[in-house]
């Protein structure tokens, strides 16, 4: 019952959003009683918390892929994780949503525990990326991360939005995320 509910939430965030439903709506998607999720949720949060943490799971194993497939030069790497975190967020709108459009704080160990999996992937590959730096002007690599991940996360929410606000932008995200990558690590002093 608990998988059925996460997937009737899943399916009420991608019709209704993250926010637009009820816990007796997930209920009702999964065909039980609007009692019955309590066995497993406490409440409606507690669902969301639990749709999130297997969004981050998805994504963990989508950027460890990425990081570890085709080129391994670091700025490669950070650029493949970059294109795989666009490509969920395309291909998962609905979890996507759940992760970073709720309005929820996901305080549950569990969660934050998943999301700093997936978070570590690109400090990681970040880090790589430094120690290939001289020592006069090595950023840490948190703040590498956190710039690469603002960069897909911001041309991911730009790219996916399903509703009538999304801008029409005239290059496809792949190339936008390129660029930017290439003018962010040009400001860092670093030439692919």
């Amino acid at each position: 019952m608990r998988e059925a509910l996460i997937d009737a939430a899943l399916d009420l965030i991608a019709e209704k959003g993250p926010g637009g439903f009820t816990f007796a709506e997930a209920a009702r998607g999964a065909g039980v009683s609007p009692a019955a999720p309590y066995r497993h949720f406490r409440d409606r949060d507690a669902l969301m918390a639990d749709v999130a943490k297997r969004g981050f799971a998805i994504l963990t194993e989508d950027l460890v892929r990425a990081s570890e497939a085709g080129d391994q030069k670091p700025i490669r790497r950070l650029e493949q994780i970059g294109q795989a975190y666009i490509e969920f967020a395309r291909k998962e709108p609905a979890l996507f949503s759940a992760m970073f459009e709720s309005g929820q704080s996901y305080e549950a160990p569990e969660v934050r525990a998943a999301e700093e999996r997936a978070f570590s992937v690109l400090v990681e590959a970040s880090q790589a990326l430094v120690d290939t730096m001289t020592d006069g002007g090595r950023p840490p690599a948190t703040m590498i991360a956190l710039h690469m991940f603002s960069l897909a996360h911001g041309i991911a929410a730009l790219y996916t939005r399903g509703d009538a606000s999304r801008r029409k932008i005239p290059m496809a995200a792949s190339e936008l995320l390129e660029a930017a990558v290439l003018i962010y690590l040009a400001g860092l002093g670093i030439s692919p």
